[in-house]
């Protein structure tokens, strides 16, 4: 675990930062700038990535050998950018103030901590429009509805307006360990990164942490993605009853190497979003900060 010195200027760093001797934080702007940096991060990776993902889910709902079909990559990819650009702004929008707080409350030596709590409140806040996105993005990748206003309409009749958050549980078993592992290793890296290097990091630099960060984490968390994706694309047809039922029957009809199918896509996709993601990240926050520099009184 890496340890920072204290920084005089704490608003210097996004992601990583020590408030050292000045106790002043300003949520409200760290609130407004991670809706801005999260929202833009969010939309350039979807609207890059978006076949892989495609490839990736329908890799993990194919049972037995069922052929993939390679058509449609960009099915969904509307309603994925209506959701993934208010999502990923909520998430770093509470991320960056949560964080802040915490780094304050906890010690120096455990601000570990802080960054795993501080994903983990952010995934739970942005969940309640991740899901209902994933849950129609996902059965139109998987050819159950050819658009949006169809998959919406036919789900809420169907199923009811709880259908749209089909596999919440699972999709917080998977993306709470997911937020706060890879924060908590990017966080980590990038102190260690500038301890070492005494220098702020580059783009470059942020865009290679991030890539590693989100691979790692990607490829550790894939069975709880495949969990996840079957219990979300099932619909009405009820293969599994729940999370253990699924994890039984996966096991047991396809045995325990379907829990890690789509891991390549996966990490794939995620290695190369999470690049992209906190890449963007950094170069939006930089760039918002030197447009609303904080006055010394501020500080």
């Amino acid at each position: 675990m890496f340890k920072m010195p204290p920084q005089k200027d704490p608003d210097k760093f996004f992601m990583s930062i020590s408030n050292g001797e000045n106790k002043h934080v300003d949520y409200l702007r760290a609130l407004y700038e991670g809706c801005i940096a999260g929202g833009v991060a969010g939309v350039a990776v979807e609207a890059a990535l978006y076949p892989i993902d495609t490839i990736k889910t329908r890799l993990q709902v194919a049972r037995g050998g069922l052929k993939i079909d390679f058509k449609g990559l960009y099915s969904g990819l509307a309603v994925n950018l209506a959701g993934s650009l208010p999502a990923s702004a909520i998430f770093i929008g509470v991320y960056e103030p949560a964080k802040q707080k915490l780094l304050q409350i906890f010690p120096e030596n455990l601000n570990a901590l802080a960054h795993i709590a501080a994903g983990t409140i952010a995934g739970a806040a942005s969940s309640l429009v991740r899901v209902p996105t994933e849950v129609v993005k996902q059965r139109i990748q998987t050819g159950q509805f050819k658009s949006t206003s169809s998959a919406l309409r036919l789900i809420i009749a169907n199923e009811g307006f709880k259908g749209l958050f089909a596999g919440y549980r699972s999709f917080l078993l998977r993306d709470l360990p997911f937020d706060a592992l890879e924060l908590c290793i990017y966080e980590q890296l990038r102190i260690g990164y500038k301890v070492a290097a005494k220098r702020d990091l580059n783009d470059p630099e942020n865009a290679m942490i991030g890539a590693f960060a989100a691979a790692i984490t990607g490829a550790v968390t894939t069975p709880l993605d495949v969990i996840k994706t079957r219990l979300m694309v099932q619909g009405t047809q009820k293969h599994y009853k729940g999370i253990c039922d699924c994890v039984r029957t996966i096991v047991k009809e396809e045995g325990p190497n379907a829990l890690f199918k789509g891991m390549g896509p996966r990490v794939l996709w995620i290695g190369i979003g999470g690049s992209i993601f906190f890449g963007v990240l950094e170069k939006t926050k930089k760039t918002l900060a030197q447009r609303n520099p904080q006055t010394d009184a501020e500080k």
